[in-house]
């Protein structure tokens, strides 16, 4: 990704060409998705994508096993820099404000070899 691009990317000031909404998807339905997701938005030309996990609940939880707040958000980055996907990814980076903030990613998808 070049100096310029990475620069309006980080301002929010190119769109996404294409998104995928995680909410209320448990872990396993939300890793399925998104593989599909990316791997047909990268078959598709598209470079950048926008992924959606949302920040996570907060809930006050004082029992003796801790609970991770927002699973999915923890998991996703996780995920895209894991195969089948991490051939597929040149750049994960949380979202401007305008996108989704902290509770989604911009994924910069490498170009297709033909």
């Amino acid at each position: 990704m070049d100096k310029r691009k990475f620069q309006r990317l980080s301002r929010g000031k190119l769109d996404p060409e294409a998104r995928i909404d995680l909410h209320g998807m448990t872990l396993a339905q939300a890793h399925g998705a998104l593989n599909g997701f990316i791997l047909r938005a990268q078959a598709q030309g598209l470079r950048l994508v926008l992924v959606i996990t949302g920040k996570g609940k907060t809930v006050s939880d004082d029992g003796p096993i801790p609970r991770r707040q927002g699973a999915l958000k923890h998991d996703v980055p996780q995920w895209l820099r894991m195969a089948p996907l991490n051939g597929c990814v040149l750049e994960i980076r949380e979202a401007h404000a305008r996108h989704g903030g902290s509770g989604a990613y911009y994924v910069y998808l490498r170009k297709t070899r033909a």
